[in-house]
């Protein structure tokens, strides 16, 4: 019954908190006037003896941190109504209550709940826990009352108390300024959109029929604001290599295709023109090689000519030994440097697709 009274005097503090000022920041001083309901039966270290209420008095020295916590040190002296069982007899006995708590102050406002470790020196030493709720009350800028209860729970004896406190404090500090309640801001007038007349869009390229140049764009074509397919510059290329044997300058069958792609490629780009490049391998005199290797440029030459490139767009070179493919004095490199290269480039348009 102790824990739900507690239980609900909690809720009713945090939901009331927030209607209230921030309180004061500092430190403060304070007495107390304090009630402690125990039942405390057959104690231990004095046989038949039960120890019930008591009434006292208290002092206490806190901190407010901020506008939510605050801390205290209490002491209050106890006169507890005791009953001896074994006599037969009622008489006071005296008692000590010391300890600490910390106070969460709702929404910054008077009501606060509370939460501590306690020492009740009564016959013997009793650490208790105890939680509780309160309210503070400024009467002035400084002083204010304050009234609490609080559940005490005994850790060495297993006791379960009640107590209530009524006290007057001091506060050091400056008073913080109250919370001003916050205007909620004007709601814009709903504005009123348009709805969008669809337009015609026969190929489905997102241009309407009225701005599109270009009717009828393939799907997978990217157009412009006009409506017609965009186009992007690409580089494309076209190499060959030739190689001969030694001392030799005849074009090999198996090359003729090769040499058929490239002139593919120079018709089909007609403002291309090519370069080819020959070479030989060091064996021999450099003289000799220069000849060599030209004759094999011109050879390649007469292929391209054949299958109709125009000679004027056809330059031949002898290189000789000059740029050697494979610098080793091996069959294998010697092979490798007898050789004619070419490289065509040109810039083909292509679509942009979606």
């Amino acid at each position: 019954m102790k824990l739900k009274s507690l239980t609900m005097a909690i809720a009713l503090a945090a939901t009331s908190a927030s209607t209230f000022a921030a309180e004061q920041e500092g430190f403060y001083i304070g007495a107390f006037g304090d009630y402690y309901d125990a039942s405390w039966k057959n104690m231990r270290e004095q046989a038949g003896l039960d120890v019930n209420e008591s009434t006292g008095w208290g002092a206490e020295l806190g901190y407010r941190f901020n506008d939510y916590w605050s801390a205290r040190l209490e002491y209050a002296d106890l006169d507890f109504n005791a009953h001896d069982k074994v006599l037969n007899n009622r008489n006071d006995i005296d008692g000590e209550r010391y300890g600490i708590d910390a106070l969460y102050h709702f929404g910054g406002g008077p009501f606060y709940g509370l939460f501590g470790l306690k020492d009740i020196d009564v016959v013997d030493d009793n650490t208790f826990v105890n939680a509780g709720v309160g309210y503070r009350h400024f009467v002035t800028d400084n002083f204010f009352v304050n009234a609490e209860t609080s559940v005490y729970q005994g850790l060495d004896k297993g006791y379960t108390d009640v107590g209530a406190k009524l006290g007057i404090n001091y506060f050091f500090g400056q008073k913080s300024a109250p919370v001003a309640p916050v205007e909620p801001a004007p709601q814009p007038e709903p504005e009123i959109v348009p709805v969008p007349v669809a337009l015609a869009d026969t190929d489905k390229d997102s241009i309407p029929d009225v701005d599109d140049k270009c009717a009828n764009t393939p799907m997978t074509d990217a157009v412009g604001s006009d409506g017609c397919t965009l186009y992007e510059d690409t580089e494309v290329t076209v190499s060959l290599l030739v190689t001969f044997p030694n001392n030799d300058s005849s074009v090999s069958q198996q090359y003729l295709n090769d040499i058929d792609e490239v002139a593919t490629f120079l018709k089909e780009y007609p403002d291309t023109t090519v370069l080819l490049e020959g070479h030989t391998s060091a064996v021999g005199k450099a003289s000799y090689n220069k000849w060599l290797s030209k004759k094999r440029a011109d050879a390649v030459a007469k292929k391209l000519i054949a299958d109709g490139i125009a000679e004027d767009r056809i330059t031949t070179a002898g290189l000789g030994e000059e740029r050697l493919k494979n610098e080793a004095n091996t069959a294998k490199a010697h092979a490798e440097n007898r050789r004619v290269e070419a490289h065509v480039k040109s810039i083909k348009r292509v679509k942009v697709l979606r």
